[in-house]
């Protein structure tokens, strides 16, 4: 048995709804809010909802923005472990919101938008905590490039991955950037050139996506990632996500005496210690999920 918690905008109480394993209750993001935000596992996982799916959650200034912000500020809560990233309806996130891009809107809100986006995506891989995309639908464009930006894709059998943007002329530029940094550069191109979409498991197969599961068990399957997160160091995961996208950007030999050092590192932190005792007394690590050294 676990708890859901809820904050609607009226109200900064969390209201809590019980549910069972795998069979939870639903608990609807609020109406009036862009994003929606939901708490699990004793407030450990924020799962944030993208609400906008009349436009199939299409990820306007405003959006962005407002994602960006709820970010940087759950970030700095210690008691929180991971956080979920999901979308409203029938599709994850179709991308930009087509309308802010008019010649009529001005190019000073172009280069707003994108240079957000550009912020978006650098907070998500800057955080400490790991996030978790959990896609059912379609994630096209700039919502392909959330995905890609994420640490942990889980999708359903029916999503579907695609960068189209020559279909009306816009080169998925910036989406392109973390999709080619996840999957071959050959599948990329056929990607962008043509405006395929691509199936969730041929993303699975390409590295694009974690794990694929039913429909149905989607959200389950997110959970589940996130719990499993949970039981671990915040510190140590906090560490390890830093190490490992910082280390991609290196020449290999480089990479290696880097790792030297963030290993050497991470053996000074109490709940690595913590981590290598309970192993060898056969018990069940009592983490402190802060930077503590020992002694």
């Amino acid at each position: 048995m676990s708890l859901i918690f809820r904050r609607t905008q009226s109200s900064s109480r969390w209201l809590s709804v019980r549910c069972c394993s795998k069979k939870m209750k639903k608990v609807e993001a609020p109406m009036d809010e862009p994003l929606g935000r939901e708490l699990y596992l004793e407030n450990q996982v924020v799962r944030f909802i993208l609400n906008a799916p009349k436009n199939r959650n299409a990820l306007s200034l405003e959006l962005m923005k407002m994602l960006r912000n709820e970010l940087e500020q759950v970030d700095k809560i210690q008691k929180v472990r991971a956080v979920i990233l999901a979308g409203k309806g029938p599709a994850f996130s179709a991308g930009h919101d087509l309308r802010q891009l008019t010649d009529e809107k001005g190019f000073g809100q172009h280069v707003e938008i994108f240079s957000e986006c550009t912020k978006l995506m650098s907070v998500i891989r800057a955080m400490q905590l790991p996030v978790i995309a959990e896609v059912s639908g379609i994630a096209s464009a700039a919502g392909c490039q959330l995905v890609s930006t994420c640490d942990v894709v889980v999708a359903s059998e029916e999503s579907k991955f695609s960068v189209p943007g020559l279909k009306v002329g816009l080169f998925c530029s910036t989406p392109g950037i973390p999709l080619g940094r996840s999957i071959s550069d050959k599948l990329a191109m056929d990607m962008l050139l043509t405006a395929r979409a691509i199936s969730a498991e041929e993303a699975k197969n390409a590295g694009l996506v974690s794990r694929v599961v039913p429909k149905d068990d989607v959200k389950y399957e997110a959970l589940k990632v996130a719990e499993d997160v949970c039981n671990m160091s915040r510190s140590v995961a906090a560490l390890g996500k830093a190490f490992y996208y910082a280390q991609k950007e290196m020449k290999l030999n480089d990479a290696y005496r880097f790792g030297e050092k963030v290993m050497t590192e991470n053996l000074k932190l109490k709940d690595c210690q913590e981590g290598i005792d309970a192993f060898i007394e056969k018990r069940t690590a009592a983490w402190t999920h802060s930077d503590e050294r020992v002694n």
